[in-house]
């Protein structure tokens, strides 16, 4: 269930920075850096195991009996990568020569991965309430 549990909670922060990039996505100004406004920077979350690698834990398996430790959340990090330009001379963002520097946030890239963000979380939702099912019948067996 704490494997289970790690990933619910990871799936629902990358829905969550997802959800940020999405609302972010017109932002010009998010970050005040060197003099002058920046545009918003899109967001990814970096997630890895718990623990051991899958390496050292299959060696030490095959002896016990121990569950995996689940997922973490290792960092946010900014995608660094230039954001389009567009050609706006009324943009009060607009550089001499009238280009507005846009966030680099692709409304399609963020809908994809929030897709299977959504559908990695109810897949653990599904795994979670299996083995709690489970848990409850082993309960109902002890007391027979």
């Amino acid at each position: 269930m704490n494997v289970t549990a790690s990933a619910l909670t990871t799936q629902r922060l990358r829905m969550d920075v997802i959800s940020s990039n999405m609302a972010n996505s017109n932002t010009t100004r998010a970050v005040f850096e060197n003099g002058e406004w920046q545009p918003y920077k899109r967001k990814s979350v970096m997630v890895q195991e718990k623990g051991e690698g899958f390496t050292s834990f299959l060696k030490t398996e095959m002896n016990k009996s121990k569950t995996g430790d689940g997922v973490t959340v290792s960092g946010i990090i900014e995608d660094e990568s230039p954001g389009e330009l567009l050609y706006d001379p009324s943009h009060t963002d607009a550089n001499e020569e009238g280009y507005v520097r846009l966030p680099n946030v692709d409304p399609l890239r963020e809908m994809v991965d929030l897709m299977s963000a959504t559908r990695s979380y109810e897949a653990n939702v599904t795994v979670f309430n299996a083995n709690k099912s489970i848990m409850m019948r082993a309960l109902q067996i002890g007391k027979s």
